[in-house]
């Protein structure tokens, strides 16, 4: 399938428009951030919105991404694929093209968070991650402001990525990028 990419870091109502109807698919509304919080990741250039699109011009799939500077990686915080177009490689590919724009920026490593819960949809995102080579931390993160409970997988980029490889110390960045944009 031809998709094509697209990274935005600047705010664009035309952009969000193109996502949030993924956004809000995928995503319960107790568990994801408003689009004002998402504007603040551009705004304070702590990550990007990242679009793909099918031949015919509609969004595919799209994710939010945030730095972890002191980890020199880059979190996926949001990744969705419209309904219709699952099971067709859409998350693959767009997760291929985040892990390329990564490296592209300098980055040692992806991590991303996933609920922790041992339910067979939790349990069908860690094996799709794993499939695409991120290794699963053991340790269980409960943030304060949502109910259900989060877990780190990792992906380095490079042989010298030199992550730490213990999720608590994956969960002081990851919860240092929210507690940025959730404060703003």
């Amino acid at each position: 399938m031809n998709i094509r990419y697209k990274t935005v870091t600047i705010w664009n109502e035309n952009d969000w428009s193109a996502a949030a109807p993924l956004y809000d698919e995928a995503l319960p509304p107790q568990g994801r951030k408003t689009a004002r919080h998402i504007r603040r990741i551009l705004d304070t250039l702590s990550g990007a919105l990242h679009l793909a699109e099918d031949p015919s011009g509609e969004t595919a799939a799209m994710a939010v991404t945030g730095d972890l500077p002191e980890l020199g990686a880059m979190l996926i915080d949001y990744i969705a694929v419209r309904g219709t177009m699952r099971g067709r490689g859409v998350g693959r590919g767009m997760v291929e093209y985040l892990e390329k724009t990564a490296r592209q920026n300098g980055k040692r490593a992806v991590v991303v968070e996933i609920e922790a819960d041992p339910t067979p949809a939790n349990e069908r995102r860690e094996r799709f991650w794993t499939s695409l080579g991120f290794t699963r931390t053991e340790y269980v993160h409960r943030y304060r402001w949502v109910p259900e409970p989060y877990r780190a997988l990792y992906k380095p980029l490079r042989e010298d990525a030199a992550l730490p490889l213990v999720g608590e110390v994956l969960f002081r960045s990851i919860t240092a990028f929210h507690r940025n944009i959730w404060q703003g």
